[in-house]
């Protein structure tokens, strides 16, 4: 299975991108490949509505959007990766999600897998339910399966996160895939 990674953390080393390589690990010792899209660190410009595309065609933006547009059209999973900002997803991938609006209808028919990794500093209860929410409404209008989340709560530093066992939860979750 090709497995398309979109980190949208902009702390390269952080916790959210800590349970991307633990879920890389697994999922390539189980045999996938795996791309990562680092999309905090992309030239990736919002996208402003237009419609110029037709929820379709091309977007009348050339940044890497172009390029990831065809990695991700090219996958058979995406994994959505983000630290927890404000009880969402972090700008960064968001912005890339938007972008999804260019070609809607060709994820929509594809029928892809999704996983969400996340981290957050906060350990109560309730701090995944907006993000959540967010991924789940997005799993239902792509038509993705989800195929798992790794909500790491009190993972406030990688630290914490090393310590914990999210890391693992992450591997298992990538070695486990069919």
């Amino acid at each position: 299975m090709k497995i398309v990674v979109l980190e949208g953390s902009p702390n390269q080393h952080g916790s959210s991108n800590m349970l991307a390589d633990s879920f890389i690990r697994g999922a390539e010792e189980a045999g996938h490949t795996v791309k990562v899209i680092d999309a905090a660190h992309a030239d990736i410009h919002p996208c402003t509505g237009c419609i110029h595309c037709g929820y379709e065609g091309p977007c009348v933006q050339k940044d890497d959007v172009e390029e990831f547009r065809q990695d991700i059209l090219d996958a058979d999973m995406m994994v959505f990766v983000t630290p927890l900002y404000y009880y969402g997803m972090s700008a960064q991938l968001k912005i890339l999600i938007d972008r999804f609006c260019a070609f809607n209808s060709s994820i929509q028919r594809k029928r892809m897998k999704s996983a969400l990794l996340t981290a957050a500093w906060n350990s109560d209860g309730w701090t995944f339910d907006a993000l959540e929410a967010h991924y789940k409404t997005l799993v239902h209008y792509l038509n993705l399966k989800d195929m798992g989340m790794v909500l790491g709560k009190g993972c406030g530093t990688p630290s914490m996160t090393e310590h914990s066992k999210y890391p693992k939860q992450a591997y298992e979750l990538g070695k486990k895939l069919k």
